[in-house]
């Protein structure tokens, strides 16, 4: 059994809307490429392709903040919501939950739709991206949308969002050579879980999930940086952090990231896997692809995530709970959920 918790659907009929949203978006000419992303029927033949092999949707990006104003986002929350619940009626052993989108840039609603989402549609988590049309996810504003995930016990799934409109450095317009795709979004989602755990998202609500994607981004890698803050080198001691005890924070620095969670979604290459199983350990990894987005529709990410799994140092045991036996338990999902065999 597999369970890829951090790969992305998006409804025909939602992709559609789309294109009256925001005609001329790059997303527009890019997407209709991959069937895997909008036709059902191409995404359950991709999976026929992998024994027990089961997703747990979320859509794609751009964010809804980025697609319509404030009046106009919670019903397009809805109605993708809406679909991907459908499909996961339809098609349970498949697809045995979904992620929910909020409309970020209207708080009551995001609000209103986390309940809707979780009691009525059984979604199992909500989606939020790292900045909020370029606001930093820790700001205050955004704090009833934790808090409410927090009540529900339920993870937030945490999607980098960063566009060629980052430029590389101050005295440019724009990123090139797709830095902001290749190395903004592991920044992105460093940078705001930084943000968070500086702003004390953790003190405040200490039994907070947050899944992040891509292993952590840039996390695993630098956690030495972490753990050795610029003004500690000169104010500090080894123990203690000038810029963790101007916040006040209640524990040492590190101990906040590693009760965060990371997904596989390392397109499959071995040595990074390994070390971001090092750093979060067994019981806080997710088996996750971030299919369909590659050259083949998806199957080379699934393909490939699958083989840097089997090849961590692990037990049978350990790699059972990656690959499932994690998901299960921190999305409530049933304990056994038996997916159709390939044929």
């Amino acid at each position: 059994m597999m369970i890829d918790v951090f790969n992305h659907f998006m409804p025909k009929a939602y992709l559609d809307r789309l294109g009256t949203l925001i005609p001329g978006h790059m997303v527009l000419a890019a997407f209709p490429r991959l069937a895997t992303l909008w036709d059902i029927d191409a995404r359950l033949a991709l999976l026929d392709g992998f024994d027990g092999l089961q997703q747990v949707l979320s859509l794609a990006n751009p964010p809804l903040e980025l697609i319509a104003g404030p009046q106009e986002t919670p019903d397009l929350a809805r109605m993708a919501n809406d679909a991907l619940a459908e499909l996961c009626a339809r098609y349970g052993d498949r697809f045995p939950a979904f992620v929910a989108a909020l409309p970020m840039n209207n708080i009551d609603a995001a609000l209103a739709e986390i309940d809707r989402a979780v009691n009525d549609l059984g979604a199992c988590g909500v989606q939020l991206f790292t900045n909020i049309a370029g606001k930093p996810l820790s700001a205050r504003e955004f704090r009833p949308i934790f808090r409410r995930m927090a009540a529900h016990d339920l993870p937030v799934w945490l999607h980098p969002m960063r566009g060629p409109n980052f430029p590389d450095y101050a005295s440019e317009q724009a990123s090139e050579a797709e830095i902001w795709f290749s190395f903004g979004w592991p920044y992105e989602t460093s940078a705001c879980v930084t943000r968070l755990i500086y702003s004390k998202i953790f003190d405040e609500l200490p039994d907070l999930k947050i899944i992040t994607h891509h292993m952590g981004g840039m996390i695993p890698y630098f956690a030495g940086k972490i753990n050795l803050g610029f003004r500690q080198i000169f104010f500090g001691t080894p123990e203690r952090n000038p810029a963790a005890e101007d916040v006040g924070l209640k524990k040492p620095v590190m101990e906040y990231f590693k009760k965060l969670y990371a997904d596989t979604a390392l397109n499959g290459e071995i040595a990074p896997t390994r070390c971001g199983h090092a750093f979060f350990g067994t019981s806080s990894c997710l088996f996750a692809t971030d299919a369909p987005f590659d050259a083949e529709q998806g199957r080379g990410l699934i393909a490939n995530t699958i083989n840097a799994l089997e090849a961590l140092p692990v037990s049978a045991a350990e790699r059972e709970k990656i690959f499932a036996g994690n998901a299960r338990l921190l999305l409530k999902l049933p304990a056994r959920s038996a997916a159709r065999a390939s044929p």
